[in-house]
């Protein structure tokens, strides 16, 4: 099973640490808030710093087949 980052924009505030931690998977937008780049291009690792960095956990994983 394959997962991906999913960024919740209600909840995400924008702060920009999951940027900061994983460039090549998250980036902000013209919102101010994060996005997921598809495909992201970091490990999965790297993909998790962003996703525990997040201060108001708004990044999870999608589990797909």
């Amino acid at each position: 099973m394959m997962k991906t980052p999913v960024v919740d924009k209600e909840k995400c505030i924008g702060c920009g640490t999951c940027v900061v931690l994983a460039s090549k998977s998250f980036k902000l937008v013209s919102d101010g808030k994060a996005e997921v780049i598809d495909p992201p291009g970091d490990d999965e690792k790297t993909i998790q710093e962003g996703i525990d960095s997040c201060a108001v956990t708004a990044i999870t994983w999608k589990e797909e087949k």
